[in-house]
């Protein structure tokens, strides 16, 4: 009888420490479908990265990670790393688990861990950032900061509100970036405030915010781009537009692409999957069709 094996992956302190109730209910999950699971607690930021690229080579047969969505985040990004590639497997403990959502994966760990064992591979996109990866989202601007910034304490406490409280505090002081943003599909030069280059359903816990008919797999990016705007009435109408995805504002630009190159004036501070992802002046951001496989339990 042949082992399977996996590399189980998982943040301790995610989400209220969600999995300290759990874990031992996901390893019988797993177990019970004949596999021998290696555990891996990631103990600072990065560490998910090296166990997935520091892993022996042809040992396992599946990388299952549970933590919130820059946990999955490094995940990834340390798989487009590796030669080998393996399907993954995700048990959301976060906060606001946009990608989950968007995948159809259930919040209940242990019925996202049943799912993983007898789900099916999904071929997902994954976006390339500079050198980077990230699986559903790298913003620059309005409430961006605030994700990054925002403690764990609080973001386990108020999960998305807590990103429309902070963010609130901060629309007295919105600061301005001067750009120059080019793709095949347009190019453009201004001023803006915001700015979400995704591939999702939902951010910050808001369904349909990026855009309606989502495939995650067509190799095209959901751009969402808001330029300042000149009063107040105007900043409110932006929000409107964002929120209904109806775009009546002249100074909100949503468009789909593959490829974007982004220049600006002076260092812009960038979030991937809600995390800190740098400060750049220039970025190119390129969408890797299908890089990711990727475990749901259902047809997408």
């Amino acid at each position: 009888m042949v082992i399977k094996k996996i590399l189980f992956i998982y943040n301790p302190k995610s989400g209220k420490a969600k999995i300290r109730n759990h874990l031992l209910d996901i390893i019988d999950i797993f177990a019970r479908e004949g596999y021998l699971v290696t555990t891996y607690p990631t103990k600072c930021q990065g560490d998910a990265i090296g166990a997935v690229k520091d892993r022996e080579k042809g040992v396992y047969d599946l990388i299952v990670c549970s933590g919130g969505d820059g946990t999955l985040d490094e995940v990834v990004a340390g798989m487009m790393q590796c030669e080998e590639k393996l399907p993954i497997g995700y048990i959301p403990a976060g906060s606001t688990n946009d990608f989950a959502k968007s995948l159809g994966i259930s919040s209940n760990m242990t019925d996202a861990a049943k799912e993983i064992v007898g789900g099916q591979v999904f071929l997902c996109d994954v976006g390339i950032f500079n050198d980077d990866a990230f699986v559903y989202i790298a913003a620059f601007g309005l409430f961006t900061e605030v994700s990054y910034a925002t403690g764990q304490n609080l973001k386990n406490a108020l999960g998305h509100t807590a990103y429309i409280l902070e963010g609130v505090k901060s629309l007295s002081s919105v600061k301005t970036y001067k750009m120059k943003i080019e793709s095949e599909e347009l190019c453009i030069q201004g001023d803006f405030i915001y700015g979400m280059i995704t591939n999702s359903t939902s951010v910050g816990g808001f369904k349909n915010i990026t855009g309606r008919n989502i495939e995650l797999d067509d190799g095209k990016f959901e751009v969402t781009l808001v330029k300042v705007p000149s009063n107040l009435v105007e900043l409110n109408n932006i929000g409107v537009s964002l929120v209904t995805r109806k775009f009546d504002s002249e100074c909100v630009y949503n468009f789909k692409t593959s490829r974007l190159k982004i220049e600006s004036e002076g260092d812009v501070s960038w979030t991937l999957d809600g995390e800190f992802g740098g400060n750049h002046k220039e970025v190119i951001i390129k969408n890797e069709q299908k890089a990711m496989q990727i475990i749901v339990n259902q047809e997408l």
